[in-house]
Protein backbone atom coordinates (compact mmCIF):
# COMPACT_ATOMS: atom_id res chain seq x y z
CA UNK A 1 0.00 0.00 0.00
CA UNK A 2 1.35 3.68 -0.71
CA UNK A 3 2.92 4.90 2.31
CA UNK A 4 2.10 8.60 3.26
CA UNK A 5 6.03 9.41 1.75
CA UNK A 6 4.87 7.95 -1.55
CA UNK A 7 1.45 10.38 -1.57
CA UNK A 8 3.99 13.05 -0.77
CA UNK A 9 6.09 12.13 -4.07
CA UNK A 10 3.40 12.12 -6.17
CA UNK A 11 1.78 14.94 -4.78
CA UNK A 12 5.35 17.05 -5.38
CA UNK A 13 5.66 15.37 -9.44
CA UNK A 14 1.72 15.89 -10.10
CA UNK A 15 2.08 18.88 -12.61
CA UNK A 16 4.21 16.18 -14.77
CA UNK A 17 7.86 17.52 -14.23
CA UNK A 18 10.65 15.87 -13.24
CA UNK A 19 12.46 16.28 -10.39
CA UNK A 20 15.68 14.78 -8.75
CA UNK A 21 15.90 12.81 -5.03
CA UNK A 22 17.82 16.02 -3.63
CA UNK A 23 14.44 18.09 -5.00
CA UNK A 24 12.07 15.76 -4.10
CA UNK A 25 13.33 15.79 -0.04
CA UNK A 26 13.81 19.46 -0.02
CA UNK A 27 10.07 19.78 -1.70
CA UNK A 28 8.33 16.96 1.03
CA UNK A 29 10.43 17.13 4.10
CA UNK A 30 11.61 13.28 4.49
CA UNK A 31 15.46 12.41 4.55
CA UNK A 32 17.27 12.16 1.07
CA UNK A 33 18.23 8.28 2.43
CA UNK A 34 14.37 7.75 2.98
CA UNK A 35 13.83 9.29 -0.32
CA UNK A 36 15.61 6.76 -2.00
CA UNK A 37 14.22 3.95 -0.77
CA UNK A 38 10.72 5.46 -1.29
CA UNK A 39 11.31 5.94 -5.06
CA UNK A 40 12.57 2.22 -5.34
CA UNK A 41 9.08 1.33 -4.28
CA UNK A 42 7.35 4.15 -6.25
CA UNK A 43 9.34 2.59 -9.38
CA UNK A 44 9.38 -0.99 -8.49
CA UNK A 45 5.70 -0.92 -8.67
CA UNK A 46 5.38 1.15 -12.09
CA UNK A 47 3.90 4.37 -10.54
CA UNK A 48 7.37 6.65 -11.69
CA UNK A 49 9.43 6.48 -14.45
CA UNK A 50 13.59 7.54 -14.26
CA UNK A 51 15.79 8.73 -16.57
CA UNK A 52 19.87 9.47 -15.50
CA UNK A 53 20.83 13.54 -16.37
CA UNK A 54 24.55 14.62 -16.01
CA UNK A 55 26.92 12.65 -13.74
CA UNK A 56 24.51 9.85 -13.97
CA UNK A 57 21.95 11.87 -11.74
CA UNK A 58 18.52 10.09 -11.32
CA UNK A 59 15.47 12.31 -12.08
CA UNK A 60 12.01 10.87 -11.68
CA UNK A 61 8.72 12.04 -13.35
CA UNK A 62 5.09 10.40 -12.61
CA UNK A 63 4.17 7.52 -14.82
CA UNK A 64 1.12 6.76 -16.36
CA UNK A 65 -1.01 4.21 -14.40
CA UNK A 66 -4.13 3.64 -13.27
CA UNK A 67 -3.11 4.30 -9.49
CA UNK A 68 -1.61 7.74 -10.21
CA UNK A 69 -4.28 8.90 -12.78
CA UNK A 70 -6.58 8.26 -10.06
CA UNK A 71 -4.82 10.52 -7.44
CA UNK A 72 -4.27 12.95 -10.28
CA UNK A 73 -8.39 13.16 -10.45
CA UNK A 74 -8.57 13.96 -6.67
CA UNK A 75 -5.76 15.89 -6.50
CA UNK A 76 -7.63 18.22 -9.14
CA UNK A 77 -10.87 18.16 -7.85
CA UNK A 78 -9.88 18.93 -4.05
CA UNK A 79 -7.20 20.48 -4.54
CA UNK A 80 -7.73 22.38 -1.31
CA UNK A 81 -7.17 19.25 0.75
CA UNK A 82 -3.83 18.38 1.54
CA UNK A 83 -4.35 14.33 1.10
CA UNK A 84 -0.90 13.40 1.84
CA UNK A 85 -1.84 14.73 5.37
CA UNK A 86 -5.59 12.75 5.55
CA UNK A 87 -4.46 9.36 3.84
CA UNK A 88 -2.30 6.64 5.10
CA UNK A 89 -2.86 2.56 4.74
CA UNK A 90 -4.92 2.02 6.97
CA UNK A 91 -7.02 4.91 5.79
CA UNK A 92 -6.78 3.82 2.41
CA UNK A 93 -7.98 0.20 3.54
CA UNK A 94 -10.65 1.53 5.10
CA UNK A 95 -12.31 3.58 2.89
CA UNK A 96 -12.33 0.76 0.31
CA UNK A 97 -15.58 0.00 1.99
CA UNK A 98 -17.22 3.29 2.53
CA UNK A 99 -19.25 2.94 -1.06
CA UNK A 100 -22.27 2.36 1.40
CA UNK A 101 -23.13 2.66 4.74
CA UNK A 102 -21.15 -0.38 7.02
CA UNK A 103 -21.01 -0.27 10.58
CA UNK A 104 -17.41 -0.04 11.93
CA UNK A 105 -17.62 -3.60 13.71
CA UNK A 106 -18.61 -5.18 10.09
CA UNK A 107 -15.30 -3.19 9.09
CA UNK A 108 -13.42 -4.04 11.70
CA UNK A 109 -14.16 -8.00 11.29
CA UNK A 110 -13.40 -8.12 7.22
CA UNK A 111 -9.66 -6.22 7.86
CA UNK A 112 -8.92 -8.06 10.82
CA UNK A 113 -8.25 -5.03 13.25
CA UNK A 114 -9.83 -3.25 16.13
CA UNK A 115 -12.61 -0.87 16.18
CA UNK A 116 -10.59 1.39 17.80
CA UNK A 117 -8.45 0.71 14.52
CA UNK A 118 -11.04 1.51 12.23
CA UNK A 119 -11.94 5.03 14.25
CA UNK A 120 -8.08 6.08 14.00
CA UNK A 121 -8.02 5.42 10.56
CA UNK A 122 -11.56 7.26 10.12
CA UNK A 123 -10.72 10.12 12.18
CA UNK A 124 -9.12 12.41 9.94
CA UNK A 125 -11.93 12.15 7.20
CA UNK A 126 -14.35 13.05 10.12
CA UNK A 127 -12.19 16.26 10.94
CA UNK A 128 -12.82 17.27 7.20
CA UNK A 129 -16.36 16.15 6.71
CA UNK A 130 -15.64 13.82 4.05
CA UNK A 131 -17.91 11.03 6.04
CA UNK A 132 -22.13 10.75 5.84
CA UNK A 133 -23.27 9.30 8.95
CA UNK A 134 -26.15 7.05 9.04
CA UNK A 135 -27.49 4.52 12.10
CA UNK A 136 -24.24 4.25 13.44
CA UNK A 137 -22.71 3.55 9.77
CA UNK A 138 -20.24 5.27 7.81
CA UNK A 139 -19.79 6.30 4.13
CA UNK A 140 -17.76 8.49 2.01
CA UNK A 141 -19.92 11.12 0.94
CA UNK A 142 -20.78 11.21 -2.58
CA UNK A 143 -19.13 14.20 -3.94
CA UNK A 144 -15.98 12.45 -3.05
CA UNK A 145 -16.37 9.39 -5.31
CA UNK A 146 -12.41 10.24 -6.57
CA UNK A 147 -11.31 8.84 -2.78
CA UNK A 148 -12.90 5.40 -3.43
CA UNK A 149 -11.91 4.96 -6.81
CA UNK A 150 -8.15 5.97 -5.83
CA UNK A 151 -8.66 3.74 -2.96
CA UNK A 152 -9.64 0.80 -4.70
CA UNK A 153 -6.61 1.69 -7.11
CA UNK A 154 -3.94 1.27 -4.75
CA UNK A 155 -5.62 -2.08 -3.29
CA UNK A 156 -6.46 -3.51 -6.82
CA UNK A 157 -2.40 -2.32 -8.09
CA UNK A 158 -1.52 -4.17 -4.69
CA UNK A 159 -3.24 -7.58 -5.60
CA UNK A 160 -2.08 -7.45 -9.32
CA UNK A 161 1.42 -6.76 -8.89
CA UNK A 162 1.49 -9.70 -5.91
CA UNK A 163 -0.06 -12.28 -8.03
CA UNK A 164 1.97 -11.42 -11.08
CA UNK A 165 5.02 -11.64 -9.28
CA UNK A 166 4.15 -15.42 -9.13
CA UNK A 167 2.13 -15.80 -11.97
CA UNK A 168 2.46 -13.16 -14.99
CA UNK A 169 -0.90 -13.43 -16.48
CA UNK A 170 -2.65 -13.05 -13.55
CA UNK A 171 -5.73 -10.82 -13.89
CA UNK A 172 -7.86 -9.50 -10.71
CA UNK A 173 -11.75 -10.84 -10.99
CA UNK A 174 -12.45 -9.28 -7.66
CA UNK A 175 -10.32 -8.12 -4.57
CA UNK A 176 -10.59 -6.09 -1.21
CA UNK A 177 -8.00 -5.06 0.86
CA UNK A 178 -7.05 -8.32 2.42
CA UNK A 179 -8.36 -10.78 -0.23
CA UNK A 180 -8.37 -11.34 -4.07
CA UNK A 181 -9.52 -13.95 -6.44
CA UNK A 182 -7.53 -14.11 -9.65
CA UNK A 183 -7.70 -15.86 -12.79
CA UNK A 184 -5.00 -16.83 -14.96
CA UNK A 185 -4.53 -17.87 -18.66
CA UNK A 186 -1.46 -20.78 -19.09
CA UNK A 187 -0.79 -24.07 -17.49
CA UNK A 188 2.66 -22.53 -15.93
CA UNK A 189 0.73 -20.25 -14.32
CA UNK A 190 -1.53 -22.53 -12.94
CA UNK A 191 1.23 -24.69 -11.68
CA UNK A 192 2.75 -21.63 -9.62
CA UNK A 193 -0.08 -20.86 -7.86
CA UNK A 194 -1.40 -24.60 -6.75
CA UNK A 195 2.57 -24.55 -4.80
CA UNK A 196 2.74 -20.93 -3.69
CA UNK A 197 2.34 -20.14 -0.04
CA UNK A 198 -1.13 -18.08 0.44
CA UNK A 199 -3.11 -19.40 -2.86
CA UNK A 200 -5.49 -22.10 -2.73
CA UNK A 201 -7.75 -23.23 -5.87
CA UNK A 202 -11.41 -22.18 -5.98
CA UNK A 203 -14.22 -22.05 -8.44
CA UNK A 204 -15.25 -24.66 -10.38
CA UNK A 205 -11.54 -25.93 -9.98
CA UNK A 206 -12.57 -26.61 -6.20
CA UNK A 207 -15.48 -28.63 -6.64
CA UNK A 208 -13.50 -31.98 -6.50
CA UNK A 209 -12.81 -31.18 -2.87
CA UNK A 210 -15.90 -32.29 -1.94
CA UNK A 211 -16.86 -34.80 -4.35
CA UNK A 212 -18.06 -33.08 -7.08
CA UNK A 213 -15.77 -33.53 -10.38
CA UNK A 214 -16.71 -31.26 -12.98
CA UNK A 215 -15.12 -30.29 -16.19
CA UNK A 216 -13.52 -27.27 -16.23
CA UNK A 217 -12.83 -25.53 -19.34
CA UNK A 218 -9.93 -23.25 -19.22
CA UNK A 219 -7.37 -22.34 -16.36
CA UNK A 220 -8.95 -22.31 -12.81
CA UNK A 221 -9.07 -19.63 -10.58
CA UNK A 222 -7.51 -18.91 -7.25
CA UNK A 223 -8.23 -17.33 -4.10
CA UNK A 224 -5.63 -15.01 -1.91
CA UNK A 225 -6.81 -14.76 1.87
CA UNK A 226 -3.76 -15.37 4.11
CA UNK A 227 -4.48 -17.36 7.60
CA UNK A 228 -8.48 -17.09 6.40
CA UNK A 229 -10.12 -20.67 5.68
CA UNK A 230 -11.53 -21.07 2.28
CA UNK A 231 -15.35 -22.41 3.02
CA UNK A 232 -17.75 -23.57 0.99
CA UNK A 233 -19.60 -20.82 0.93
CA UNK A 234 -16.80 -18.89 -0.14
CA UNK A 235 -16.47 -20.96 -2.96
CA UNK A 236 -19.89 -20.72 -4.05
CA UNK A 237 -19.86 -17.11 -4.43
CA UNK A 238 -16.53 -17.24 -5.82
CA UNK A 239 -18.27 -19.47 -8.65
CA UNK A 240 -21.53 -17.58 -9.41
CA UNK A 241 -19.18 -14.36 -9.43
CA UNK A 242 -16.89 -15.44 -12.43
CA UNK A 243 -19.78 -16.84 -14.49
CA UNK A 244 -23.79 -16.96 -13.06
CA UNK A 245 -25.26 -19.13 -16.34
CA UNK A 246 -27.04 -21.64 -15.24
CA UNK A 247 -25.41 -24.68 -15.32
CA UNK A 248 -22.72 -23.06 -13.13
CA UNK A 249 -25.72 -21.86 -10.89
CA UNK A 250 -27.04 -26.21 -10.79
CA UNK A 251 -23.49 -27.05 -9.80
CA UNK A 252 -23.52 -24.42 -7.19
CA UNK A 253 -26.69 -25.91 -5.99
CA UNK A 254 -25.56 -29.03 -5.58
CA UNK A 255 -22.75 -28.11 -3.35
CA UNK A 256 -25.17 -25.99 -1.02
CA UNK A 257 -27.09 -29.74 -0.55
CA UNK A 258 -23.65 -31.52 -0.86
CA UNK A 259 -22.00 -29.49 2.24
CA UNK A 260 -25.11 -28.72 3.73
CA UNK A 261 -24.60 -24.49 3.49
CA UNK A 262 -27.35 -22.99 5.63
CA UNK A 263 -28.96 -19.86 3.90
CA UNK A 264 -27.60 -17.43 6.46
CA UNK A 265 -24.38 -18.32 6.35
CA UNK A 266 -24.27 -18.44 2.61
CA UNK A 267 -26.14 -14.74 2.56
CA UNK A 268 -23.73 -13.07 4.95
CA UNK A 269 -20.83 -14.14 2.76
CA UNK A 270 -22.55 -13.28 -0.52
CA UNK A 271 -23.00 -9.46 0.80
CA UNK A 272 -19.41 -8.99 0.25
CA UNK A 273 -19.90 -10.15 -3.22
CA UNK A 274 -22.80 -8.21 -4.24
CA UNK A 275 -24.27 -11.55 -4.63
CA UNK A 276 -26.85 -11.64 -1.91
CA UNK A 277 -30.09 -11.75 -4.68
CA UNK A 278 -28.61 -14.63 -6.65
CA UNK A 279 -27.90 -16.52 -3.61
CA UNK A 280 -31.33 -16.12 -2.15
CA UNK A 281 -32.63 -17.22 -5.03
CA UNK A 282 -30.53 -20.39 -5.64
CA UNK A 283 -32.50 -21.43 -2.21
CA UNK A 284 -36.06 -21.19 -3.58
CA UNK A 285 -35.43 -24.59 -5.60
CA UNK A 286 -33.53 -26.18 -3.08
CA UNK A 287 -36.57 -25.38 -0.48
CA UNK A 288 -39.01 -26.89 -2.91
CA UNK A 289 -40.44 -24.26 -4.78
CA UNK A 290 -38.99 -24.55 -9.07
CA UNK A 291 -41.83 -22.62 -10.14
CA UNK A 292 -41.15 -19.05 -9.02
CA UNK A 293 -38.69 -17.71 -11.94
CA UNK A 294 -40.39 -14.12 -12.31
CA UNK A 295 -38.00 -11.51 -11.83
CA UNK A 296 -35.00 -13.36 -10.56
CA UNK A 297 -31.39 -12.37 -11.29
CA UNK A 298 -30.39 -15.86 -12.47
CA UNK A 299 -31.48 -18.67 -14.29
CA UNK A 300 -32.73 -21.71 -12.24
CA UNK A 301 -32.84 -25.32 -13.51
CA UNK A 302 -35.74 -26.95 -14.15
CA UNK A 303 -37.09 -28.86 -11.60
CA UNK A 304 -36.84 -32.57 -13.87
CA UNK A 305 -32.89 -31.57 -14.75
CA UNK A 306 -32.50 -30.98 -11.24
CA UNK A 307 -32.94 -33.92 -9.46
CA UNK A 308 -31.28 -36.01 -12.50
CA UNK A 309 -28.24 -33.91 -11.69
CA UNK A 310 -28.42 -34.61 -8.32
CA UNK A 311 -28.45 -38.40 -9.26
CA UNK A 312 -25.85 -38.45 -11.39
CA UNK A 313 -23.43 -37.00 -9.10
CA UNK A 314 -24.87 -39.04 -5.79
CA UNK A 315 -26.17 -35.45 -3.77
CA UNK A 316 -28.77 -36.60 -1.85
Amino acid sequence: MISKAGLAVLDALSTGREATPAELAAETGYSREHLYDVLDELLAAGLLTETRGPSNQRRVRIAEHPVTEAYRTLQSEFSHVDWTELLSPATLRVCWYLDRPRHIADIADRLGITRQGVHSALSPLKHRALLSRSDSKYALRDEVSPLLAFARATVEHEHRARAREIAPSATIAWCDPKRSLVRVQTDEDTDALRTAPDWEMTGLGRFAAYGLQFFLAGEPPFWYAPDEELTPAEVVCHTLLLDSGSRRVSYSMLLIEAEDIDQETLVETARWYDLEPTVKALYRPLQGDFDRTDNLPVILPKKDEYIALKEQYGVS
